[in-house]
């Protein structure tokens, strides 16, 4: 035990007489320090050992200014360009290294070239690409990386098409863009709707050709016109140029069917064209052709307008402008306002109706009728004059048999009422051609012609073998009748698919005969008349029926014959739910419960 003792004792001991390690501040102040406190002087041989190593001053500047006279001497062997790279190299010489700039002393490595086993074939300067930027805006971002990209266009088979010759290959970055931009506007071109010059230089080309016989003095009047072009025009969007401007809504468009060609009986000729693009998501209740531009107005019960153009030759033929939905409200009827087309009416089955301003863009809403209200209880079936003055809403109320209620079409404020006798109420009205007046069709086939300046109905006859009427239209241009419109034709159908073809020609105000003999009854529909349509140069009668497939017929007037070699078994209509004729007489649109509007152009 007391040996044991002893050793723990000798250990302690020799641990505490060990010393403490110099700290980091004691290291450093006491290195390199004489027992004096002052610092050690550096013999020859460590400043050798230190020059050998890290270098002086004057050996820095020695090696800069070789490393200059030798890229001095590279530069002016080099491109042109890089003359003004040693020019301030020059200068460099001469001045403080401050004043260099970074660009001068450094250069990024970019690296080997993309393509090192091809030789570069530099596109060569087009005109084109010379004067791509003059009168255009300029680009908001030039990426500078553009210049330096190389793209081979042999290599790539989707991009040889690229190529101004076989033996073409490499091109810059900017180069490749103008070709794809200029591949893009091949492809694409602009429409002629986006560009009012291009579509007013057309206009202007048709006009002389179809009014070669009219005196030169309106057709020098007509090319002044055309020729006055606003420059702004040609950047703005054509669609808010159209709803946002009142000029080209009230411009006035030459209506070609006093001088179009006479059609020829029974054998039509006529071609489809492209469809209009997309499907509505319901049945197309109501078709109506814009009255000066090429648009096509359609709603249905999926609750939306849709505003298309008519370009069928369009790398995107047909294409949707825009569209208006109204959410919770089934249309049944929509319809541009005669004569300039400025205002849209739409409405559902509903006690309102609505209005919507293409140059504002605002939507205004007709709640009721003041003092008809009763009478009135849904405005879904309307119809607007053709000088655009009145609206005729057909009345709900069948009590002593029906009414249509004529309202002003700018106050929409009421006018006047017109009342037909027989059961079942108004099958449906027309308007006279000069909107002086409209004949109303009672279902048990009493029509009633009446005038809106005189306020009283001027003639009353009835259908013959009239089985429940369901439409009526009026058209044509008659030398005689001038008291009922100057209408020559008219038109009923009825319940049974016989369409009654009436000549008014030698109707006048009070010499009206109560049962007329029809001109011709057509019997080629099996099933309910739906659509019944004139073209407006009177040469041709559409009538359809939604209750039988493909159960369409064109009927020429004033023959009144059929046509037979179309439509045919082929020809794909579906269940058709609407028909529109264009202005010019040169168009159908026809429109069916899939959603889908097929057009066909109809040609002399």
């Amino acid at each position: 035990m007391p040996d044991s003792q002893n050793k723990k004792g000798k250990r302690k001991a020799i641990i505490r007489q060990q010393p403490t390690p110099p700290t980091q501040d004691e290291f450093s102040d006491g290195y390199g320090a004489s027992e004096d406190g002052e610092a050690m002087e550096k013999d020859e041989t460590e400043l050798k050992l230190e020059k050998l190593v890290f270098g002086d001053d004057a050996g820095f500047r020695e090696g800069l200014k070789l490393y200059r006279n030798d890229t001095i001497d590279s530069i002016e062997e080099g491109s042109e360009d890089d003359v003004v790279v040693a020019g301030s190299a020059e200068e460099v010489e001469q001045g403080d290294l401050d004043a260099v700039d970074d660009a001068d002393l450094f250069f990024i490595d970019s690296g080997p070239p993309q393509n090192p086993n091809q030789d570069l074939i530099l596109a060569p300067q087009t005109e084109d690409n010379e004067g791509e930027t003059e009168g255009a805006d300029p680009p908001a971002w030039i990426d500078s990386d553009d210049e330096r990209i190389s793209v081979s266009l042999a290599s790539n088979p989707r991009l040889r098409k690229l190529r101004i010759d076989e033996s073409e290959d490499i091109v810059n970055g900017k180069e490749y863009i103008r070709r794809l931009r200029q591949q893009f506007e091949r492809l694409y071109p602009v429409p002629d709707w986006a560009n009012p010059s291009a579509s007013r230089k057309t206009s202007s080309r048709r006009k002389r050709r179809k009014l070669s016989d009219v005196a030169s003095s309106s057709s020098e009047s007509n090319s002044d016109d055309d020729m006055s072009v606003d420059s702004d025009a040609l950047s703005a969007q054509p669609l808010a140029k159209l709803l946002q401007s009142t000029a080209p809504l009230t411009e006035t468009s030459i209506t070609s069917t006093s001088i179009r060609k006479k059609l020829r009986p029974e054998v039509i000729d006529i071609q489809r064209t492209k469809d209009v693009s997309g499907v509505q998501p319901s049945a197309i209740t109501s078709l109506s052709f814009h009255p000066i531009h090429s648009l096509l107005l359609s709603s249905g019960p999926s609750s939306t307008l849709t505003l298309h153009h008519i370009s069928p030759h369009a790398p995107t033929p047909n294409p949707a402008l825009t569209s208006l939905h109204i959410r919770s409200h089934p249309l049944t009827t929509s319809a541009f306002l005669p004569p300039t087309g400025s205002r849209i009416f739409f409405s559902a089955r509903r006690r309102y109706f609505h209005i919507w301003d293409l140059a504002s863009g605002s939507i205004s809403k007709v709640s009721r009728i003041y003092g008809h209200a009763h009478e009135q209880r849904t405005m879904e079936r309307f119809k607007l004059s053709p000088d655009g003055r009145w609206l005729g809403l057909v009345g709900s109320g069948r009590k002593g048999g029906g009414a249509i209620n004529i309202l002003d079409a700018h106050t929409c404020q009421w006018v006047a009422q017109v009342r037909v006798e027989g059961k079942g109420g108004v099958a449906d009205f027309a308007w006279w051609g000069d909107g002086a007046g409209l004949l109303v069709v009672g279902k048990g086939g009493s029509a009633v012609e009446y005038s809106i300046q005189e306020r009283r109905v001027v003639a009353r006859w009835t259908d013959e073998g009239a089985v429940g009427t369901t439409v009526v239209a009026l058209g044509g241009k008659a030398r005689g009748g001038a008291g009922l419109g100057a209408d020559r034709w008219a038109v009923v159908g009825s319940q049974s698919g016989i369409v009654n073809v009436y000549d008014r020609t030698a109707w006048t105000v009070g010499a009206v005969p109560e049962r007329p003999a029809p001109t011709r009854a057509l019997g080629q529909l099996t099933t309910p008349v739906s659509c019944a349509e004139i073209s407006p140069d009177g040469q041709m009668l559409v009538i359809a029926s939604r209750w039988k497939r493909d159960a369409l017929r064109l009927v020429h007037l004033p023959s009144c014959t059929v046509y037979k070699n179309w439509p045919t078994a082929n020809t794909p209509f579906g269940r058709i739910t609407a028909v529109a004729m264009a202005p010019n007489s040169e168009m159908l649109a026809v429109a069916n419960e899939q959603g889908k509007i097929r057009l066909w152009e109809i040609r002399c």
